[in-house]
């Protein structure tokens, strides 16, 4: 009899042994597991930094003077080509409207069709 009290004791021990792993667990389940997330990422502030320092950089190319010789005598832009048409009702035609505006010393903002495009860059 004492045989099978020591193996009915060994049997409580391995039931015991067994179903602790399977308790802790259950234990372990109540606790919150930790958990890694990445935090949202943000572009706006990363724009706002490029935007400004794009600014800065192209506020003076916008202003480079592009005719070294504007307001001299030597400057070829200066002279103007005009024609007259010979209906009395239409207004003469001049270059003055395209090459004006370099010969007087201005950069590339105030030339007439790219002057629109460059108002959309940051800058000056």
């Amino acid at each position: 009899m004492t045989l099978t009290t020591t193996s009915g004791a060994l049997a409580a021990l391995g039931a015991a042994l067994l179903l602790a792993p399977a308790a802790a667990g259950t234990a372990a389940a109540a606790e919150p597991v930790p958990t890694a997330q990445l935090q949202p990422t943000e572009v706006g502030p990363a724009l706002g930094t490029v935007g400004n320092t794009t600014g800065y950089v192209t506020g003076p190319v916008k202003d480079l003077r592009l005719d070294p010789f504007a307001q001299s005598s030597a400057d070829p832009l200066n002279n103007t080509v005009a024609v007259k048409p010979d209906n009395p009702g239409m207004r003469p035609v001049s270059s003055t409207a395209v090459t004006g505006s370099l010969s007087d010393g201005g950069g590339a903002k105030d030339l007439p069709g790219l002057g629109l495009l460059l108002s959309a860059v940051p800058g000056h």
